[in-house]
């Protein structure tokens, strides 16, 4: 008589996985507060939409300049050390920051120097990191450890905001103290990160290497639908940008409203990750995602037109929310859909279109809003985004008709 089958491992007896998660929410959380300072910072000085819009537009030059590199580099040598010296820029810049806000000397042009640092270390580690994760974790429990590291990112976008204007209140230099700290903490995590490095017989650097990523991608109508989809609705939803103007200007809540704005998306969407890494998305992935895009416009809306504090609250808690069910399905589907040693020139590709589209969506917003106001700017927002649902359901069929996630070709013939 045969004994009882064993439970199957879960996240938490993946170690690694563990250390990688941990090591995201420093971060992370390091970087989110840094944000709120340099935001409120910048419009402080400057009194400008247009301005707030030049931080992320200073973040997405890096992304569009090095992608091709960054992805190169990924699939090249060891993800952990490239996580580890973004990281160290990161805290690079929180040093630089926090010496002159002590010495009184911040200016605007220090702020956007910063930004640009932050930029170049981002575009490296996000990308990266997103190539590493897939190798922590056998591959049947990627979808869940898509869901888990994306429930790290909005802990820490959670936490991190409403922790720096908490900090910022009572010393502007304590934020860059506290994101040190945050920075050096991930670096010492990642460090102990034990994973299978890239393979030893790579393609030599190549044009044709450095290119594969995109030819992969343009053969695969999927891959190239989710991409292009989110590319969009981020471009025309950057609400987050104006968050400065609604928190001073429209609420009047102040550096802690700020913080609390900052954080609501990420609370709504910390929820629905942790039931999602317990309760995956299996069936009619194509139709939930489409569903879920719809929701973020017209949580977008609701926000725009609000003015009473608890009602924008819960409209970016919905936002959040809606975002973190599209960000697991899109995620999941490039990491599952990418064979390992692809991971990396996909991984650059997939944040030049998409993560770097939050930034680029941050200076669109931030250019509407000076022309035509922010309420303005993130009405359009969520219109646009309703439209491109709409347009890319029809022009990707196959993407609404998706139903189970597959993995790729190449990794089912191992």
């Amino acid at each position: 008589m045969s004994g009882p089958v064993p439970a199957a491992p879960g996240l938490l007896q993946q170690r690694p996985f563990v250390l990688f998660w941990l090591a995201r929410l420093a971060a992370t959380t390091g970087y989110q507060m840094l944000a709120l300072a340099i935001g409120w910072q910048v419009y402080e000085l400057t009194n400008s939409a247009f301005d707030l819009g030049l931080v992320g537009l200073i973040q997405f030059v890096p992304a569009v300049v090095l992608t091709l590199l960054i992805g190169h580099a990924a699939d090249r040598y060891d993800r952990r050390l490239i996580v580890r010296a973004a990281q160290a820029i990161c805290a690079l810049a929180a040093v630089m920051l926090t010496l002159a806000m002590f010495a009184g000397m911040l200016t605007r042009d220090l702020l956007f120097a910063a930004v640009f640092m932050i930029g170049c270390a981002r575009a490296f580690e996000v990308p990266t990191a997103h190539a590493l994760a897939p190798s922590l974790v056998p591959p049947p429990m990627i979808a869940r450890a898509v869901a888990a590291w994306t429930s790290a990112n909005q802990i820490a976008i959670v936490c991190g905001p409403a922790l720096g204007g908490l900090l910022y209140v009572a010393s502007p230099v304590l934020v860059g103290v506290v994101c040190l700290c945050f920075f050096a903490g991930s670096i010492a995590l990642i460090s102990f990160v034990r994973a299978q490095g890239p393979a030893a017989h790579r393609e030599p650097p190549t044009f044709a290497s450095v290119m594969a990523g995109f030819d992969y991608i343009r053969r695969k109508p999927r891959l190239l639908g989710v991409i292009t989809l989110d590319l969009f609705v981020v471009l025309l939803g950057g609400a987050t940008a104006l968050l400065p103007i609604y928190a001073r200007d429209i609420l009047q809540v102040g550096p802690i409203g700020l913080g609390l704005l900052r954080s609501a998306p990420a609370a709504g969407a910390l929820i629905t990750a942790i039931v999602l890494s317990r309760i995956p998305v299996e069936r009619h992935i194509g139709r939930k995602m489409f569903a879920v895009v719809a929701v973020y416009g017209i949580a977008t809306i609701v926000f725009g037109l609000s003015t009473w504090f608890p009602l924008s609250l819960l409209a970016l808690a919905a936002l959040g929310a809606s975002d973190a069910v599209s960000i697991v399905i899109r995620f999941a589907l490039v990491q599952i859909e990418t064979p390992d040693a692809m991971r990396g020139r996909v991984s650059a590709i997939n944040y030049l279109f998409v993560g770097s589209s939050n930034t680029l969506g941050e200076f669109e917003s931030g250019l509407v809003a000076a022309w035509l106001g922010a309420v303005a700017s993130v009405l359009i927002g969520g219109l646009g985004s309703l439209l491109v649902a709409a347009a890319w359901m029809g022009l990707f069929p196959d993407l609404r008709r998706i139903d189970r996630f597959e993995p790729a070709e190449e990794e089912k013939r191992k």
